[in-house]
């Protein structure tokens, strides 16, 4: 049943968007239950290309776990499929990782700027007093807008501040409309009734494993902006690109409430003068006034911004906060989950991962654990100020990061 399923996963690919009976009659209750039908559709339909999916090779089949791994070719993108069917016949597990082959850093890099207009990588090691060392780099020190990965930075305040003993990882917090933002794909707090509670640990595993924008807001309002940015100006050689600290709240509405009326006046005031504009101009407004858009909105001035290297300094700083007494939840929240990077279990024994992604912006940023103890940061930034990207891209940046990660291990 396990290979029957293969079949019909590489047909699947070329009819996305697949209908809701359709992946309840392949996939079983608890998977869905982990992975609704849009992720699952997404992640399909990142694959599709002109040529169908071939299986290159069969890697493992087991009967007796009803599991195999096959190396597929999804023209020209070269993932490892595991797959896992229930009793019954229905997929219970499912993972498209990036494979492995030998490769060069120069390649990588022609890889790397046929992305986008912006680009910017860094591969370093992570000595043990917790400084970068590049391996290897693509306009490193040049500051992109981050999306969702200024979340580091917000983790990083409130770890402080857990180490201070102002704030515990149990304390709780409450979801408010003031503090309510809408979701990422996979964020959960922006649905939960005003009134509800949620513990800073619950919060903290949310806003970087799925990207929760109102559990982001929320531990920003705990901490405060000034401790952000306080933050901000420890590991990143650019903290002035970023006071204000703005909240996800405040992005979604000067991207998209009165667009660019509002966003051009925000911009015209001198960074000492937002603040108070934000405070009575912009918060205030309700978040039903967005008007969507698919295209990328002052990406480069109204943003979160930091370079490669400020990200690895910020991979780096929370790895040493990690190991402080009281700080091991950090690790934790940091390693839910492993952003598909797919690295061998026999040569890696640890990932953390935090990316972001908004039109015309995509970054994705890891550190991973070699098995004899050595830390590696890839971080890799794209911006796009006049298009968006295709699905694809993502698996494009995931192979890169792979073979990053395994180039600056050799």
């Amino acid at each position: 049943m396990v290979g029957e399923q293969l079949t019909w996963l590489l047909g699947a690919v070329d009819s996305v968007p697949l209908s809701t009976p359709v992946i309840d009659a392949h996939f079983d209750r608890s998977f869905l239950a982990a992975i609704p039908p849009r992720t699952i559709n997404t992640a399909l339909g990142a694959l599709a290309s002109p040529s169908s999916p071939s299986v290159v090779t069969i890697v493992s089949d087991d009967p007796l776990t009803s599991s195999l791994e096959a190396v597929v070719d999804f023209g020209g993108t070269t993932l490892e499929v595991e797959l896992a069917t229930d009793a019954s016949g229905l997929i219970r597990g499912l993972e498209l990782v990036p494979t492995y082959t030998r490769t060069s850093w120069a390649q990588l890099d022609r890889r790397l700027v046929k992305l986008a207009p912006g680009v910017g990588l860094l591969a370093a090691r992570v000595t043990k007093d917790g400084s970068c060392v590049p391996v290897h780099q693509v306009a490193a020190s040049t500051p992109r807008p981050t999306a969702s990965m200024f979340k580091l930075f917000v983790l990083g305040a409130l770890s402080e501040q857990i180490a201070d003993g102002r704030v515990r990882w149990d304390q709780e917090l409450t979801v408010e409309p003031s503090l309510r933002s809408l979701g990422s794909p996979a964020g959960s707090l922006q649905y939960s009734p005003t009134g509800s509670r949620v513990t800073v640990e619950e919060a903290a595993t949310k806003m970087i494993s799925i990207s929760d924008n109102t559990a982001a807001d929320m531990l920003i309002h705990l901490v405060g902006r000034s401790a952000v940015e306080a933050q901000v100006r420890r590991w990143s050689s650019h903290a002035a690109l970023d006071v204000p600290f703005l909240t996800t709240r405040e992005v979604f509405l000067l991207h998209y409430v009165d667009f660019p009326a509002l966003a051009d006046r925000y911009l015209s005031l001198p960074p000492a003068g937002r603040q108070a504009f934000l405070s009575s101009t912009v918060d205030p407004l309700s978040l039903a006034g967005i008007v969507g858009s698919t295209a990328p909105r002052d990406i480069t001035s109204l943003e979160w911004f930091a370079s490669p290297d400020d990200l690895c300094r910020a991979f780096a700083g929370l790895q040493g906060l990690s190991s402080r007494p009281g700080l091991g939840p950090v690790g934790t929240v940091l390693s839910v989950n492993h952003g598909g990077l797919g690295l061998k279990a026999t040569q890696w024994q640890s990932v953390w991962f935090k990316g972001g992604s908004e039109p015309g912006v995509l970054t994705l940023g890891y550190r991973a654990v070699t098995t004899g103890g050595q830390s590696f940061v890839v971080v890799a930034m794209l911006e796009d100020p006049t298009g968006t990207f295709p699905e694809s891209t993502t698996l494009t940046m995931l192979s890169i990061a792979n073979a990053a990660f395994e180039l600056a291990r050799s």
